[in-house]
């Protein structure tokens, strides 16, 4: 009886808990398809496709989501390529600092970036760096990168070290190791890095409305906010529909990311056995 009482009220927490998140998907979804879309959740009377007409355009749709793959896809490919040189050493040589190193990386996975884009902004203002997408890149990139030196680092544990000293036998260097043993072993980690910065920079709001100013270049994380209109007016059927368009891409990525993380772990148990 007490197992039986305890997995009924474990139910009943775990129902209310996925019911706080099936009732906004639920809004989500019903109001994308009601011209008439309020805050409440109900079902359309007649159900359109308007809203998504409405913002399948250039200019609501079109550019901004070009923009967030422009600096989602650089912050990805920085972090992937500065993680793999910074991985690479503390994987390989073994040093009474790495611990130390590997901990100072750790720490700054808590510094909010709150917190230092007075600073970042004042910097950006004196290099004249404000509004430049490039340099946007690079900020972004320095916020994930140190989960990304983590992961790799873990990626890379796991290639067996007896393969590079068989190269440097036939007198490969160090990077031409790295780049034709070791980098073609852990491919599906480089992979999960990737996209794992790609959705984090992604749903990125903060940064993109500090450092860009002009709206072509703004991303659609921030682009979405011009739903939200003056004196409490909201299109809530547009915002909708345009949240729904805005995430697709990232629940295709989460997809990938998933059936890639069982796979490196399977990498990672094969070689390690």
């Amino acid at each position: 009886m007490r197992r039986s009482r305890a997995k009924l009220g474990a139910d009943i927490a775990l129902a209310l808990i996925g019911l706080c998140f099936v009732v906004p998907l639920l809004w989500l979804l019903l109001a994308a398809v009601d011209p008439q879309a309020g805050y409440q959740t109900k079902v359309p009377s007649t159900p359109s496709m308007i809203n998504f007409a409405a913002v399948m355009t250039p200019e609501l749709l079109g550019r901004p989501l070009l923009n967030s793959l422009v600096l989602s896809t650089g912050t990805a490919l920085v972090n992937v390529l500065v993680a793999v040189l910074a991985a690479y050493p503390l994987s390989r040589y073994q040093s009474r600092f790495n611990k130390p190193f590997m901990y100072t990386v750790l720490f700054g996975t808590s510094l909010p970036v709150t917190a230092i884009m007075v600073p970042v902004y004042g910097l950006f203002v004196q290099l004249q760096l404000l509004d430049s997408m490039a340099a946007t890149v690079f900020f972004m990139a320095t916020t994930t990168l140190p989960m990304a030196i983590w992961m790799a680092k873990s990626f890379m544990d796991a290639v067996p070290l007896e393969l590079e000293e068989a190269a440097w036998m036939d007198g490969a260097s160090g990077m031409v190791t790295l780049r034709t043993v070791v980098l073609p072993l852990m491919r599906q980690g480089l992979a999960v890095v990737f996209i794992f910065v790609f959705i984090q920079a992604w749903g990125n709001f903060f940064v993109p409305f500090i450092l860009l100013l002009s709206t072509g270049k703004q991303p659609a994380a921030v682009s979405i906010f011009g739903f939200f209109g003056q004196h409490g007016a909201i299109a809530y059927g547009q915002l909708a529909a345009f949240s729904i368009l805005y995430s697709i891409p990232v629940l295709v990525l989460y997809a990938v990311v998933s059936r890639g993380m069982g796979n490196s772990f399977a990498l990672s148990g094969a070689m390690k056995g």
